[in-house]
């Protein structure tokens, strides 16, 4: 989902400040579009920026996906996928199993764009830096999966993590290619995987 949080830093009567634009313009067309088909100056121009108070902020192309993926990062799997899991579920099993709910909810939304990690790590590669970087983000998905799986008393915590985040991808990629109800299917099997792993 391309929901915007609001500007860190603004002028004065209420515009965000130039960084916050670039990188909201960047947000939406890196989302919608992916990192190699959207131009430095395709996000110049969209932000409403000069090209040298562009570089002032971000010095190339990699630092403005960086930021990118952190902020992906905050929205996403902070703000949508954990937050959204522990306002769902009063127990720790019920939270894990509520990803799924939130998953069924953004796979219907119109401005449902997929995994934003996966993407720019199939783009780039594993061995670029920012396909390293979205490893990195993955991974991080992955802790908070381990995490409620702890706070649930499971077994071999970091095992079923490793499992339930390949249930998770495998349920974006079946949006991505129209399934309707890959969430709910993901679920099923989760609420098996949750039993193995008692």
């Amino acid at each position: 989902m391309t929901t915007e949080c609001a500007p860190a830093t603004s002028h004065a009567g209420g515009r965000p400040g130039a960084r916050e634009r670039v990188l909201s313009a960047a947000y939406e067309l890196f989302s919608r579009w992916g990192i190699r088909d959207v131009g430095v100056n395709e996000v110049i121009h969209r932000s409403q920026v000069a090209k040298a108070t562009f570089y002032r902020h971000f010095p190339s192309k990699d630092d403005l996906v960086l930021a990118f993926l952190d902020r992906r990062e905050q929205q996403w799997t902070r703000g949508l996928i954990e937050a959204g899991a522990r306002r769902r579920g009063s127990t720790p099993e019920e939270r894990l199993l509520a990803v799924f709910d939130v998953f069924d909810d953004w796979f219907r939304h119109p401005d449902f764009d997929a995994c934003t990690f996966i993407n720019v790590l199939l783009e780039m590669g594993w061995q670029h830096p920012l396909g390293r970087a979205s490893i990195r983000c993955l991974e991080n998905v992955r802790i908070v999966v381990r995490t409620l799986a702890e706070e649930a008393d499971l077994r071999d915590c970091d095992g079923f993590a490793r499992s339930w985040h390949i249930l998770m991808k495998g349920s974006i990629i079946s949006a991505a290619e129209g399934d309707p109800h890959a969430a709910r299917r993901a679920q099923t099997m989760a609420r098996c995987l949750i039993e193995q792993h008692r």
